[in-house]
């Protein structure tokens, strides 16, 4: 049991569910309860075929297309800049409508749940903690990760429409925050 902690713990903060939740609030705002249910599912299920994919036959792909996690995390990092750049840009009446059938797998499944922060980690807690170990502590994160977006709505009522908004603008600027450390740290590496 304690191997589970200790690899449940790095992969919940690689998730990082609670600096996604603003941004699942944002690009589901304004979508009925039963399409953010839906986008919850699909993000669910995205972020944990991916991840279980690539811990299966991720080292190998890595090694065969010769890419480093540096790489991983200046793509990741720009990925993550770009959307939040975007969501800080758009005006509320000019904002760009989101495609329900697809924001649950890209960008909330893919890069942001199963983004180059948990596809890292795993690689690393997989020679510490063995495969299955990792699976059931990435599925148990992505889980929890479910459970908060799936309870949007309740706290959004808690903080209501322009606390939202504000948390909402807030976390895209962390977002960006974070996208441009992760380009930092991926080209100190080279350095």
């Amino acid at each position: 049991m304690d191997s589970f902690w200790l690899s449940f713990v790095p992969i919940f903060v690689a998730v990082d569910v609670i600096g996604l939740l603003p941004l699942f609030m944002a690009l589901t705002e304004g979508l009925s309860q039963a399409q953010k249910h839906r986008i919850v599912l699909q993000s669910v299920v995205t972020a944990t075929i991916v991840t279980i994919l690539f811990i299966l036959v991720g080292k190998f792909v890595l090694k065969l297309l010769n890419i480093t996690s540096a790489d991983f995390m200046i793509a990741g990092g720009s990925l993550l800049f770009l959307l939040s750049v975007n969501d800080l840009l758009i005006l509320a009446n000019k904002r760009q409508l989101v495609d329900t059938e697809s924001v649950g797998a890209v960008p909330l499944g893919v890069p942001l749940l199963a983004g180059p922060a948990l596809l890292t980690t795993t690689l690393i807690l997989i020679d510490q903690y063995g495969i299955v170990m990792t699976i059931i502590s990435t599925i148990a994160n992505i889980v929890v990760a479910g459970i908060v977006f799936w309870s949007s709505a309740s706290i959004d009522r808690i903080l209501g429409k322009n606390g939202a908004k504000t948390i909402s603008k807030l976390s895209s600027l962390l977002l960006a925050a974070i996208g441009v450390m992760m380009i930092r740290k991926g080209i100190m590496y080279f350095l």
